[in-house]
């Protein structure tokens, strides 16, 4: 017989969840396992040590999706990818553990989702060697930077700053926005875009589950 064990993609306020998704390692279906006020969204996996390869992170992130959309949007507290535990019973002792600080979570992120926007400079921008770059102090980079940090800070609850990995990077940043507000982001990156498209690209992705605005360490048993 194989042993059969619980990948979690993330927490929710107690609910009653089944939904028939593509999964990681080609599970069909998450559910929930309950534990006081919370539960767990999982699927049956045969494995303790899921590979950490493309098909199956972008399972992970289509089930937490699914998850918000369900029921017309709900937040849910992300576990990071490979989380699975070997019963129901390790599961709900890690859940109880945490109930407290994962139900303060669940409420700061409450009709929320995670946005994410990364603003490239076209390569012939000022970012070749030798000229001043997005990356640097310039006070032209930094004028436009200032510009679009206001458009979007304006029309979100918070934000989050990421690596500036290479130096055509002028902005790359997380923020957490009111399902309401999509819309008024949405316009705020289009108006990014009108006004400086002709010196950057944008990179605009999400809905996200909000990993960057929740910070719990769950352990594995």
């Amino acid at each position: 017989m194989t042993d059969e064990y619980l990948y979690t993609y993330g927490v929710v306020e107690r609910a009653d969840l089944e939904l028939d998704v593509e999964g990681v390692c080609g599970a069909t279906r998450a559910f929930t396992v309950d534990c006081g006020a919370l539960s767990a969204v999982v699927s049956t996996v045969d494995t303790l040590e899921p590979a950490r390869e493309e098909a199956n992170l972008r399972a992970h992130d289509d089930v937490l999706r699914a998850v918000m959309e369900d029921d017309g949007g709900r937040a849910v507290v992300p576990m990071r990818f490979g989380m699975v535990f070997k019963n129901h019973e390790a599961l709900e002792n890690v859940l109880r553990e945490g109930e407290h600080e994962i139900a303060e979570s669940l409420e700061s992120i409450e009709g929320c989702v995670e946005l994410g926007v990364k603003l490239v400079a076209d390569a012939d921008a000022g970012a070749d060697a030798g000229t001043a770059g997005p990356g640097s102090a310039d006070p032209d980079w930094e004028a436009l930077r200032a510009d679009a940090t206001e458009r979007l800070s304006a029309v979100s609850v918070r934000e989050a700053e990421g690596d500036l990995f290479s130096d055509r990077l002028v902005l790359n940043r997380s923020y957490l926005v009111e399902q309401d507000d999509r819309e008024a982001f949405n316009a705020a990156v289009d108006a990014i875009v009108d006004a400086h498209g002709d010196r950057l690209s944008v990179q605009y992705t999400g809905p996200w589950a909000p990993y960057n605005f929740v910070d719990i360490a769950v352990g594995r048993a």
